[in-house]
């Protein structure tokens, strides 16, 4: 295997008692701590009517830190093509391409990012059907690619504007469920591990096995996105695990009240169902000091047959988040940039 690469997934989280306008800052300052440490992606969720998560347009962030950044990729992890218009999708990240060219990557998936009621907002005509998913990604290749047979609406109609590149598209997964789309249409793929931390490697090995090469992309690429927090601090690393503990659990819930202080959580006492929620959530994520994230994380790529993780770190203390990040770059000795 390669070398592992990291990247990172931002959702622009919203802590308890900052301002939107605060998450946001925070993620324009991730995003260039990321491109000075040597990631290879900064990747922008899509969620929609969660008070906690500033990330609800990744292709209009996107082009606010593509200009604040020099060197690493930006990406959308992803666009719920169910919400949008094929067609609006592609000249979006288009023009994106075309004003950064080869730093662009287009990641969608088929979840709502929110209820359903704010879904069926963002797009009357949704169905929440596999079948018209399935006819928005040949639609959104069509128009990504200008493949189109004569008389046929993609000759018709062209996605804007036109540049001499395209960005790789993506399709995320947390079931397989895409993944074979994936493999079917000859696109890259990622498994949201930190959504579901069970069967992973086996849907990446599949997707794998029936990969049928593309234009754009002629041998399979996979990666898997985690949850992840690393100090050298064990009390530090102990705090922030009862605190995401306790958040992982109240999200499965759907409680999006805020978060109680650290000394309040402490004290909490689960049920037996709650305990069992609870150490699978912990399948979620890897915590720890870097020798011990690094182990674990090399593992599970050894797992994955990739070489490439996409991190994810929520915490309540900015600076200790993005000190994670500095010491998993300095763990896995990616190569800083300037």
């Amino acid at each position: 295997m390669n070398p592992i690469t990291l990247s990172i997934l931002d959702q622009s989280h919203v802590r308890t008692g900052a301002t939107t306008r605060e998450a946001l800052l925070e993620t324009k300052a991730t995003a260039e701590l990321a491109d000075r440490l040597g990631y290879k992606r900064f990747w922008l969720s899509e969620h929609h009517n969660i008070n906690s998560i500033a990330g609800s347009t990744p292709e209009v962030l996107m082009a606010f830190l593509a200009g604040q950044t020099t060197h690493i990729r930006l990406g959308s992890a992803g666009v719920m093509l169910p919400n949008h218009s094929s067609l609006k999708v592609a000249e979006n990240f288009r023009m994106l391409e075309a004003l950064f060219p080869g730093r662009i990557d287009l990641g969608i998936g088929r979840a709502p990012g929110g209820d359903r009621l704010t879904a069926r907002l963002l797009n009357p005509q949704n169905t929440f059907s596999d079948k018209d998913f399935v006819q928005q990604i040949i639609d959104l290749q069509h128009f990504m690619t200008d493949r189109s047979s004569p008389g046929s609406i993609y000759e018709k109609v062209k996605a804007m504007p036109q540049a001499e590149t395209v960005p790789p598209m993506w399709l995320l997964t947390s079931s397989g469920g895409s993944a074979s789309l994936a493999a079917h249409f000859g696109t890259a793929m990622s498994f949201a591990h930190f959504i579901n931390p069970q069967g992973g490697p086996d849907v990446v090995a599949q997707y794998r096995a029936h990969f049928e090469p593309s234009k754009s992309l002629p041998a399979p690429e996979a990666n898997f996105g985690i949850f992840v927090f690393c100090s050298e601090d064990e009390t530090e690393v102990e705090k922030w695990q009862a605190v995401f503990d306790y958040r992982l659990l109240h999200i499965d819930r759907g409680l999006i009240k805020p978060l109680p202080s650290y000394e309040e959580i402490a004290e909490t006492e689960y049920m037996p169902e709650e305990q069992l929620r609870i150490n699978f959530n912990r399948g979620r994520y890897v915590a720890g000091t870097p020798a011990r994230v690094k182990a674990q994380l090399e593992s599970l790529a050894a797992a994955y047959g990739v070489d490439e993780i996409v991190v994810s770190t929520i915490a309540e203390n900015a600076a200790l988040r993005m000190e994670s990040f500095r010491l998993l770059a300095k763990a896995f000795a990616l190569e800083a940039r300037y």
